[in-house]
């Protein structure tokens, strides 16, 4: 059941963002869910291959970065994927990235 609520809290944060941000272009909040659900699982896969060394290269120092980093690579890829999700260059997909960082550790605070 908390995964239900964090993909739709993950994906109403993903809409807001897409309002906000004018590079972002998002369809519905259907297809939210389904961009939130698809880069939760890219990240979760292969963003995890492409972490792991090099937060073993930094020592963990540079992890933040290196999460956000990876995190719009697999932003462009879904962005590649969904007709209704479009993003138009790097630096929206990294200011996205933020925001849903930034979101997702304030609604972690606030025990959602």
């Amino acid at each position: 059941m908390n995964f239900i609520i964090d993909l739709l809290l993950s994906a109403a944060l993903l809409f807001i963002l897409a309002i906000i941000l004018p590079g972002i272009r998002i369809k519905n909040y259907g297809t939210a869910i389904f961009v939130s659900l698809v880069i939760g699982i890219l990240d979760a896969t292969i963003g995890l291959l492409i972490r792991l060394p090099l937060d073993i290269i930094t020592l963990g120092l540079l992890t933040f970065i290196i999460k956000l980093s990876v995190t719009s690579i697999m932003i462009k890829i879904a962005g590649n994927l969904f007709k209704g999700f479009r993003v138009k260059n790097w630096t929206y997909a990294f200011l996205l990235a933020l925001g849903l960082a930034i979101g997702g550790v304030v609604l972690q605070y606030m025990g959602l």
